[in-house]
């Protein structure tokens, strides 16, 4: 089902970029809190959590430090670099807390991706408003199971995700009447501009028309076409991954920084009013009717012609003429239909009025 919640959602996602440092966490928060309200635009802010003592398996946490030492050290393997990240910014549940409470004070919509069951028990104790699936949990059914019983508004993406797995994720939460997202994206960190493949939202957007359509992206190279294109096409709720460049810590490539965003978000706004408001037929402005009127050519009698008599398409030329100006209340090149019958003389060269 559509929600208002992700009409015109912009979520901005923090992911690890706090780097287990609350100070930082806030800074962010607060930078980008001040790019949206100078657009005045509805935005989230989007965390990761991770219940890490079950997330990552004890063989992978025997070497690690605590919080705070200059290193953390885990034994070589395919995910040793994803497992020294998540450990390494790690957060207290009281330390999450903060964050959400100054998500929540700058007016802003806490949002989280839980990547295990008992991370979505936290992100309803901390008062999390809307969930993301992670695009790689569209099949993780236990997941998906524990995110429904929370019973919050979510989104997920279609990133590396086969269509019958996003069709059955649609089929449960209509089942359940709780309001699903569902964002066109590619999963790949950053994404070039031949990987971005917008035309799916327009297949998104015929397939579920009862989902608000969104656009998850990792591109780097601008801010303005995709948003542009995807908004014309359909797409109501944005995400990117949002990064401050501070602290001497390396920013990634597919992360946007909040000068980038308010590009963004212009963009936006800019294509918002482009494509106006409401479906189906516009609704024509008297000021336009009156344009059109302007500069349509008037009726003049092409000879003196006599009351009672009908001019049509066929006496073009004949009994009747059009020229411009177009005086008020004239008859125009627009009116003659099925024909104009006089209600009195009209002299040659003279105006044939209503």
């Amino acid at each position: 089902m559509k929600s208002n919640i992700f009409e015109d959602l912009f979520v901005l996602e923090i992911a690890n970029n706090h780097w287990g440092d609350v100070k930082r966490g806030l800074k962010i928060i607060r930078d980008y809190a001040d790019v949206v309200e100078n657009n005045g635009i509805k935005a989230a802010i989007k965390l990761q959590l991770r219940d890490v003592e079950t997330f990552i398996h004890p063989s992978q946490q025997e070497n690690k430090l605590e919080k705070g030492a200059d290193e953390i050290v885990v034994p070589p393997g395919q995910n040793s670099r994803y497992i020294k990240k998540t450990l390494s910014t790690q957060l207290t549940k009281g330390e999450f807390q903060e964050l959400v409470d100054e998500i929540k004070k700058r007016g802003l919509i806490p949002m989280a991706t839980p990547f295990d069951e008992k991370s979505v028990d936290l992100c309803v104790d901390l008062g999390i408003e809307i969930l993301k699936i992670a695009s790689q949990d569209t099949k993780a059914l236990s997941l998906l199971d524990k995110i429904v019983e929370a019973n919050l508004p979510t989104a997920v993406s279609n990133g590396g995700t086969d269509i019958e797995d996003i069709d059955r994720i649609v089929k449960l939460f209509e089942n359940k009447n709780i309001p699903l997202a569902v964002n066109h994206c590619v999963s790949l960190y950053p994404s070039e501009n031949s990987d971005l493949h917008l035309h799916q939202i327009d297949f998104l957007v015929d397939r579920y028309p009862n989902n608000v359509i969104g656009l998850s992206t990792h591109e780097y190279n601008d801010w303005v076409s995709s948003i542009t294109i995807a908004y014309a096409k359909g797409a109501r709720t944005f995400e990117r991954h949002v990064d401050i460049d501070a602290d001497g810590i390396a920013v990634s490539k597919y992360c946007s920084l909040p000068e980038q965003a308010d590009i963004w978000f212009k963009a936006f706004l800019t294509a918002k009013e482009m494509v106006g408001e409401g479906e189906g037929e516009r609704e024509i402005p008297q000021k336009e009717r009156d344009y059109i009127q302007s500069v349509s050519r008037g009726m003049y009698a092409k000879k003196d012609l006599v009351k009672g008599q009908k001019l049509t398409k066929e006496s073009l030329g004949e009994d009747f003429y059009f020229a411009i100006p177009l005086e008020e209340n004239q008859y125009s090149a627009r009116d003659i239909g099925e024909g104009v019958v006089l209600n009195k003389s009209v002299d040659k060269d003279q105006p044939v009025f209503k």
